[in-house]
């Protein structure tokens, strides 16, 4: 899939492919993950926008077709559909080749756009011009069967350096949300 019209560089615009999205779907599903909302992720998305300084903060899960922002934070609530027809809202759901997470999880591996613009292989993405999304900082949800889940990310409507703090606090980040994800799965317990 790409994001503009055919023309030479449109390779590089493409969301990559995952091998793992069955596996991970089916992951998602005995974990209990991935279909519904969850305030204790929604806690989570607050306490990342928090300590990021970012306007919005996401818990996301991947699967075969789409994204599922199970934890959510918007400075400032939105509903979770189109108020007009010209400017989209940001809801619980993404298209699965809108955005930087199909990247990290991809990848496995932590991505950090101070500003978006400045890599053609991101500035095509609908959510830049659509959301006016400029920055991003994810790193992906591992757990301990080696599965990449979806991400922790956070992202801004303006550019912004992010810096090795930044960088740091997504990783840790990721990394606890996963432990906790499956220690709650296992026993049942609270994030």
């Amino acid at each position: 899939m790409s994001y503009g019209p055919p023309h030479p560089v449109a390779r590089l615009l493409l969301t990559p492919e995952d091998k793992e999205a069955p596996a991970r779907a089916r992951r998602l599903l005995r974990l209990g993950l991935g279909d519904h909302c969850d305030p204790a992720l929604d806690i989570f998305a607050d306490h990342l926008a928090e300590l990021t300084g970012a306007p919005y903060a996401m818990v996301n899960f991947i699967d075969e077709n789409r994204q599922f922002f199970a934890g959510l934070h918007v400075r400032h609530r939105v509903a979770l559909t189109r108020a007009d027809d010209d400017k989209p809202e940001l809801g619980r759901y993404m298209e699965r080749d809108h955005g930087f997470c199909p990247h990290v999880v991809v990848r496995r591996k932590a991505l950090v756009l101070e500003d978006v613009c400045d890599y053609p292989r991101f500035a095509g993405n609908p959510i830049v011009d659509e959301f006016g999304i400029r920055s991003y900082l994810g790193a992906p949800l591992i757990d301990s069967t080696g599965m990449a889940l979806g991400t922790v990310c956070v992202v801004d409507v303006e550019p912004r350096p992010w810096g090795r703090a930044g960088l740091d606090t997504i990783k840790a980040s990721a990394a606890d949300l996963a432990l906790r994800l499956e220690r709650r799965a296992g026993d049942g317990l609270p994030l």
